[in-house]
């Protein structure tokens, strides 16, 4: 399972920063203002040559009594009791405080391992700037700058070198396994035990009765599966109670484990934005897509009418996958889920030749050309496939680097098409050949 870091210090100290650093994204929100981040934030760690997440989390002030930043704080203890490795964030440039020492004291008695990371370090001597903090007593203080990502690098190897090498792919040996995600109280463990023909996990009407993910190996029409009934995702601001925030990260790293991931919606409380959340979570992880819309005998034509529409809207990303409407309590529909968890893990797994790949792209190439790019018109030789679920197909040619993203999209469509790989997501990567006369002189 991929290791999580979680990013603790007190406000101001270039968390977001460093979360986006590690992320490559703009994820977290930044500015020269204490306590921006309120709520924790989670996303896959991109910097680095091993697979982990990362969490964001509010400005830490243990000793807070009332207020948001007792809350903020709450949530912050709640990240700790997630992580696997702690980057304790400090100011190089502000010094020691108080507030540094407290929160030292609360995290030496974790017991968690932890790395003492001193921002804000860009110009000046680092074992002048690392001396002071030594007597926070948390190890060696790593000196870095966020924002430049001066000594970033170094801060993730020696964060991820004590944990092995994990596969970016997960398990396949026994059968595809497929994760059961959405909101709370959505249907997702009466799914399960309605494929299961018993009641193996808990189903009641309350959000949050699944805490963590619970995995059930199941076979049927002799084919093996492992069903992983994972803890309802709801929306970060709407959660603070801690074991149910510890519930977040052990959804998506079983998301991160799947083979197939089955987005359980409720027709009754229709399509919301973290339901979009989830799903786009799960396509950055690559993972093969359903969509099961429960609860449609509770809901009238009008309902349905809406529900499909809002899909439409908030869900038009997930064009490969397939959308069935069911009812897990009455067991309507679910075979065909399992139906399309076998075609999506079966796209998601298949092989394709390097002669269909690269007649498929001369075809593409031929119907639409790729745009010029100054003089030159990017062309693109064959293609190759570089790995499975989900599916990478490796296009080789010259001017490559400067393709616009509509065209890769158009690409990305003409191969699922062609191949017909419905339920998986796919991604194209180009490779340009390097010119022979680039350093020769006149």
């Amino acid at each position: 399972m991929n290791p999580t870091l979680v990013i603790v210090g007190r406000p101001n100290v270039g968390k977001s920063t460093l979360f986006n650093r590690l992320t490559r994204s703009r994820d977290a929100l930044v500015a020269d203002q204490p306590g921006l981040t309120r709520d924790r934030h989670y996303g896959r760690g991109r910097l680095g040559d091993k697979p982990y997440l990362v969490v964001d989390t509010g400005g830490f002030e243990p000793e807070a009594k009332d207020g948001i930043m007792q809350e903020m704080a709450r949530q912050a203890e709640a990240a700790i009791a997630e992580a696997d490795m702690l980057l304790f964030v400090v100011d190089g440039r502000a010094g020691l405080t108080s507030q540094d020492q407290a929160i030292a004291d609360r995290l030496r008695k974790t017991g968690r391992p932890l790395l003492l990371v001193v921002n804000k370090g860009e110009g000046m001597n680092r074992p002048v700037v690392a001396a002071e903090f030594h007597e926070l007593g948390c190890g060696t203080p790593l000196v870095i700058s966020a924002a430049h990502g001066d000594g970033v690098h170094e801060l993730v190897d020696e964060a991820l070198a004590a944990f092995p090498r994990a596969s970016e792919h997960p398990k396949e040996s026994a059968g595809p396994r497929v994760a059961v995600a959405g909101r709370p109280n959505v249907g997702k463990s009466t799914f399960i035990n309605s494929l299961l023909g018993e009641e193996r996990v808990i189903a009641f009407n309350m959000p949050g009765t699944t805490r963590d993910a619970i995995e059930v190996p199941f076979s049927r029409d002799g084919r093996n599966y492992t069903l992983i009934d994972t803890a309802g995702l709801r929306r970060r601001g709407k959660v603070f109670e801690a074991v149910e925030k510890f519930s977040v990260i052990k959804t998506l790293q079983a998301i991160e484990e799947s083979n197939v991931v089955v987005l359980m919606v409720d027709a009754s409380q229709g399509i919301s934005d973290q339901d979009a959340h989830i799903a786009g979570f799960a396509i950055e992880a690559g993972r093969a897509l359903v969509v099961a819309v429960n609860k449609w005998d509770a809901v009238d034509d009008y309902a349905r009418e809406i529900v499909k529409m809002n899909i439409e809207r908030k869900l038009n990303f997930l064009g490969f996958a397939r959308i069935h409407y069911i009812s897990a309590l009455q067991g309507e529909g679910i075979g065909g889920v399992l139906a399309s968890v076998d075609k999506a893990w079966s796209a998601a797994s298949a092989k394709l030749s390097t002669p269909q790949l690269t007649r498929a792209l001369i075809a593409a190439v031929t119907k639409q050309a790729p745009p010029r790019q100054g003089l030159f018109r990017p062309k693109l030789r064959y293609a190759h496939q570089g790995g499975r679920n989900p599916p990478l197909i490796v296009i080789h040619g010259n001017a490559l680097d400067h393709l616009p993203d509509s065209y890769q999209r158009y690409l990305e469509r003409t191969f699922m098409e062609v191949f017909k790989l419905q339920g998986t997501p796919l991604r194209v990567q180009f490779k340009s050949s390097s010119n022979p006369y680039h350093d020769k002189k006149d």
